[in-house]
């Protein structure tokens, strides 16, 4: 059966500034160089055996150092060039906050051209940007600043949005102000595994907060350089099976997305995880099929995250999805599966506006570094040299067909 996606749909992939770009100088690259060697002795615990045999980089701590990550900063146009040939139509990317403003106050105009170029190359090329103001790295003085806690961080954060809003007015319609704030606040103040690795509750609540203003403040800004810019965030949400079901999912899913559902023109979707609940214990999943990661395969349960996101009836993009599958057998299928599930939802009502892959590239999978491979593209991280894999040509045919068959 063929399943056609509403006229006008939006095709794409992701990336991050710092887990593509290399060269940065961010609170992230400090705690890296700190932390590589204890990465190298939590790997030994932390993955199977069949993991550790397969990918044995996870006991280099070069593995864990961004350094140049794949060049993307010089190769941009390159890589742009390379969705375009694979009929994608729409890009999500971030911007560096560290480099646009290494000081505070002081704006790098450089840089500023820099993300004007990067811009104009996905324009010409027929990608649409969708623009990520803080994918999760902080500049060094922010950060040692206090960061998200510090009351000030609203008014520091809408400085910066103030600046770029105002220089990218006329070539950005689309604008995702942070990403996945409660992973963000989950892994770095209540699990304490990225930075700042804080365990604490109260932390974590002060930055949620602020968080919410945050958002709210940048939108305001947005809107009064550009009224018909379109507004939003990416949220991971996760499907959820149990009985404790209904406090997780409005504490995780919706906690963030009602607080902000007033001052938002979409809802970027990040979708990776299904999680069923037993007694009061967390991911008792089947895990018939799953990624290089361990992570559960369940495209189902996209069907249902969106049909929950329904009930805001604002327009949805989804912003991630994908994969860690270093041999590229089962990315194809992943894709395929995710969208038909997706397609069933819009046909129940969930206005899905737009699909982007996580990631264009292989990248800096963050704390567990460069061996986890997501990219429809090959990143050599020696050479830099680039090679599409064959599932990037199925999702190619998807995006050119709008349509996917079964």
């Amino acid at each position: 059966m063929e399943y056609k996606f509403p006229q006008g749909f939006l095709w794409g992939s992701a990336t991050s500034a710092h887990q593509v770009e290399g060269n940065n100088f961010n609170d992230w690259t400090e705690w890296e160089k700190v932390n590589a060697k204890r990465l190298v002795q939590e790997a030994k615990n932390k993955w199977q055996p069949w993991q550790q045999k397969k990918f044995p980089e996870m006991f280099n701590p070069e593995n864990y150092i961004s350094g140049l990550a794949c060049d993307h900063y010089h190769l941009y146009e390159q890589d742009f060039e390379i969705a375009r040939s694979l009929g994608q139509n729409a890009h999500r990317f971030s911007v560096e906050w560290s480099r646009i403003e290494p000081q505070e106050g002081k704006f790098n105009e450089a840089e500023i051209e820099h993300y004007r170029k990067v811009i104009a190359a996905l324009k010409q090329r027929g990608l649409e940007p969708f623009l990520t103001i803080n994918h999760w790295t902080l500049p060094v003085w922010f950060a040692a600043r206090g960061g998200w806690e510090n009351k000030e961080s609203v008014k520091i954060f809408a400085k910066f949005v103030d600046r770029i809003a105002n220089d990218f007015k006329e070539e950005i319609i689309y604008w995702i102000t942070l990403n996945e704030p409660w992973i963000y606040i989950s892994h770095s103040y209540l699990r304490g595994i990225w930075p700042p690795q804080k365990k604490n509750l109260f932390s974590s609540l002060k930055v949620f907060k602020n968080q919410i203003y945050a958002h709210k403040s940048a939108y305001n800004i947005i809107k009064s350089y550009n009224p018909e810019a379109k507004i939003g965030l990416a949220e991971n949400n996760i499907y959820f099976e149990g009985w404790l079901k209904w406090f997780v999912r409005r504490w995780i899913n919706q906690g963030f997305l009602d607080e902000i559902k007033r001052q938002t023109d979409f809802i970027g979707l990040n979708y990776y995880f299904h999680n069923k609940i037993r007694g009061f214990k967390f991911s008792h999943n089947d895990n018939e099929k799953i990624s290089d990661m361990g992570w559960e395969v369940y495209p189902e349960g996209i069907y249902y995250v969106l049909k929950k996101l329904k009930n805001y009836n604002k327009p949805i993009y989804i912003t991630e999805n994908g994969i860690a599958d270093s041999e590229d057998l089962k990315r194809a299928k992943f894709i395929k599966d995710h969208l038909f599930w997706t397609h069933k939802a819009i046909s129940e009502g969930a206005l899905v506006r737009g699909y982007f892959y996580w990631s264009l590239l292989d990248n800096l999978e963050l704390d567990k570094g460069f061996w986890p491979r997501f990219g429809l593209v090959e990143a050599d991280y020696k050479t830099f040299t680039r090679k599409i894999r064959p599932s990037a040509y199925e999702y190619a045919k998807i995006c050119r067909e709008n349509k996917i068959v079964n």
